[in-house]
């Protein structure tokens, strides 16, 4: 356990529960773990007993929460769940914190499955419906020329970035084709108790945390991780976009939320100190800031501060998010007005000290 993951504290140490299998992390509330075919090789998923009050009167069973990507094996690990672990109680509905295939990939088909509809907000569904259609600006050769920009020169990476046009869609076939809206504030009631949504932004769209007062839960997604720091990143199709800040932004709206809530995030494990973890995570982009600002001394491109934040070897799926990353801090510098932007003669963009 790294420094600042001591900082925190994890009421269940370190088990995790087995792929196909359960823990229960408070009544009603169960933890699933799926794998990924990433470095980041795992997401948490959430179970919820649940009743809904219907046109043919009450009906319990469960509300899933994310979904794991489309998957041979996913699916397998979810029909064991449902074979074992759901008290011969139906799924009620599936709620997505956001767009990205790990939580949204199996939705249409869990969705068709049991005959319920989809909850997420209007930003995320309409992102997810739109790589999943891969629509130019969003399919995956929108990164070559982007990147091309920002100065990677790698004729290897770009080819490999630009053979990913339907990567998205891979993991995504489908979404279903209609859904419930959840907006900021909004409070959604599973299983006779009140959930706040909480949305963010700079990791995606309109993520969709769910915190529970009466419960001190917090099911948190993608926005606040144990030992990682969520990917921020600069897209294609937003060019202009200062994800830092909108993340940043974002973790302040769950500071009025107890230190002591039991915060469930999708990637590592549950942990109690909410207010150390936004602390940590503050630092972390404060410190990331600096030493872009300092590499910035001389005019520097986002493919020129990829060593500076990320010292080893990336492949094509880690450079994607890298070369975002580094060029959100670059425009968070820019846009605070201590960096300045420049074309230079190559058409590539660099960013230096004022």
């Amino acid at each position: 356990m790294n420094p600042l993951e001591a900082q925190l504290d994890y009421p269940w140490g370190d088990a995790l529960p087995e792929t196909g299998s359960v823990m229960e992390v408070a009544p009603g509330l169960l933890w699933l773990r799926m794998g990924l075919p990433f470095a980041l090789n795992h997401i948490n998923l959430w179970l919820l007993e649940d009743e809904l009050h219907t046109d043919d009167g009450p009906r319990r069973g469960w509300t899933i929460i994310d979904t794991g990507i489309s998957s041979d094996a996913t699916r397998a690990a979810w029909e064991q769940i449902f074979a074992t672990h759901l008290r011969d109680l139906p799924v009620l509905r599936v709620l997505v914190t956001h767009c990205h295939p790990d939580h949204v990939g199996l939705a249409d088909w869990l969705c068709e499955r049991w005959d319920v509809p989809l909850w997420m907000t209007a930003g995320e569904y309409s992102f997810a419906r739109m790589m999943t259609a891969a629509l130019p600006g969003v399919e995956g050769t929108a990164m070559v020329p982007h990147f091309r920009r920002h100065g990677l020169t790698d004729e290897d990476m770009l080819e490999q970035l630009g053979a990913r046009r339907r990567y998205y869609a891979t993991l995504v076939p489908k979404v279903p084709e209609s859904y419930r809206r959840l907006q900021h504030g909004q409070t959604v009631a599973i299983g006779g108790s009140d959930w706040q949504v909480i949305t963010g932004f700079g990791h995606s769209p309109e993520h969709a945390a769910l915190y529970n007062a009466t419960r001190n839960l917090l099911i948190a997604g993608d926005m606040v991780l144990p030992r990682i720091s969520t990917n921020v990143s600069v897209f294609a199709i937003e060019p202009e976009a200062n994800p830092v800040q909108e993340y940043l932004d974002s973790l302040e709206r769950f500071s009025p939320l107890p230190d002591d809530v039991l915060v469930l995030p999708s990637h590592g494990k549950p942990f109690r100190g909410l207010h150390t973890r936004i602390r940590q995570l503050n630092e972390h982009h404060a410190a990331r800031l600096e030493e872009v600002m300092d590499a910035c001394q001389v005019p520097r491109s986002a493919a020129d501060i990829l060593p500076v934040m990320f010292p080893r070897a990336l492949d094509s799926h880690q450079i994607s998010f890298a070369m975002g990353e580094a060029l959100a801090h670059l425009h968070k510098l820019w846009f605070d007005g201590r960096l300045s932007r420049q074309i230079d003669a190559d058409g590539v963009l660099r960013f230096r000290q004022n």
